[in-house]
């Protein structure tokens, strides 16, 4: 049967598993050698060059959720970002890129880029028309991240795809934030979709990879500069995440349930002064989401008031983590000023409209009430520490 008539929950769970050949185990096996036979054989393995037999079917069941030819999986997001952008991009080309994204991009292209002769500019906003601005006759590629990390903003992906279309220019996505479950950029005519699989789709938060997919052409082009990087993954942690993702459907399709009823609350409290939420129909792009989206995804930010610290109520919640990273099973919270962008400056983060009030809350699979109940016990001994 075809991958495409395949049900979501099926891919995830059966396609690029490994057949147990020897002892019919009900799951992959491993494959941990870092060495193998290379005479008589059809393909010539070595874990740097992406293909040993753990990384060649992960990457089967990658290429089946986000609807391309093929995909390689990364040691991390930034080696998969990285490598992408150095693929197709070499001394004297140009880079448009979305002000409002990860903040380890946005470092990385300002503190890398100069040393290769790669030109980029960053958007005024997130319209297709603040892209079709910023492009250069050497323009070669155009970045995009949506929902963006944190302020959710939402950027049109079909727009973007068919602008960069008729010039000729290649298009790159970060889809980490909705995850091929809520979104699939490929379908709306985006070239390269690339993941920290770190995120939803490892979603234990003991998994550091990323990943790329595209046509055979494309990830031929990123695998032949991946292969000098030695960027790739250990067996172990690939064979760990396509496990991870056996269940990715069914965490996310109930982190997106907890989100949008999280996000009604908090846009309904008092003490909060804005929710950024794509869910929500008071978001600018609600509309934009819902057309693109197959839900909204379980990552919001939220902004309380000035009077109360929002530092203070981070260390008074019970259950929500104060934790770095997102997308695991439980949920957590933390400040982009001091993480997530804390490399860029301050002035840069006020530019793009982050806060020092801003909070990043990754929605978990936990019970909603109980959720609601810490946030709501956390904001109100928050209130009556700064009172006392």
């Amino acid at each position: 049967m075809s991958n495409k008539k395949l049900g979501l929950n099926t891919i995830c769970t059966h396609v690029g598993e490994i057949k147990d050949e020897q002892f019919k185990g009900a799951i992959s096996p491993i494959y941990l050698s870092t060495s193998y036979e290379f005479d008589d054989v059809d393909v010539k393995r070595y874990p740097r060059y992406f293909n040993t037999p753990n990384q060649e079917f992960l990457a089967k069941k990658i290429t089946a959720l986000e609807h391309t030819e093929a995909a390689l999986i990364f040691g991390s997001g930034m080696a998969a970002i990285s490598h992408m952008f150095l693929a197709f991009l070499q001394k004297g080309d140009h880079l448009v890129v979305q002000n409002t994204l990860y903040g380890g991009t946005s470092n990385f292209i300002r503190e890398e880029f100069h040393k290769y002769g790669i030109e980029y500019t960053f958007t005024n906003g997130y319209e297709v028309s603040d892209f079709e601005a910023a492009i250069k006759p050497n323009t070669k590629l155009i970045h995009i991240e949506t929902p963006s990390n944190p302020l959710l903003t939402i950027t049109d992906i079909k727009g973007v795809a068919n602008l960069a279309k008729s010039k000729g220019i290649v298009t790159t996505i970060d889809n980490t934030f909705a995850s091929p479950v809520n979104q699939n950029p490929i379908d709306f005519g985006i070239d390269i979709v690339m993941h920290s699989a770190t995120k939803y789709l490892g979603g234990h938060s003991d998994i550091l990879a990323g990943t790329v997919a595209s046509s055979k052409e494309h990830i031929e082009r990123i695998w032949n500069v991946s292969k000098n990087l030695g960027g790739s993954l250990s067996d172990m942690t690939v064979w760990m995440l396509e496990r991870s993702m056996k269940t990715l459907a069914l965490r996310v399709k109930a982190q997106n349930k907890n989100a949008r009823k999280l996000a009604k609350f908090l846009d309904q409290h008092e003490d909060v002064s804005k929710v950024y939420y794509p869910g929500l129909k008071s978001h600018p792009q609600h509309q934009l989401a819902k057309s693109q989206m197959h839900d909204f995804g379980a990552m919001m930010s939220f902004e309380l008031l000035e009077s109360i610290d929002a530092m203070t109520f981070m260390k008074q919640l019970n259950l929500i983590k104060p934790s770095m990273s997102l997308a695991g099973v439980e949920s957590t919270m933390l400040l982009p000023s001091q993480t997530s962008h804390a490399l860029l400056t301050q002035e840069q983060r006020d530019a793009v409209g982050i806060s020092n009030q801003l909070i990043r809350f990754s929605v978990g699979i936990e019970t909603f009430r109980d959720l609601k109940a810490d946030i709501a016990q956390a904001i109100n001994n928050t209130k009556t520490t700064s009172f006392a």
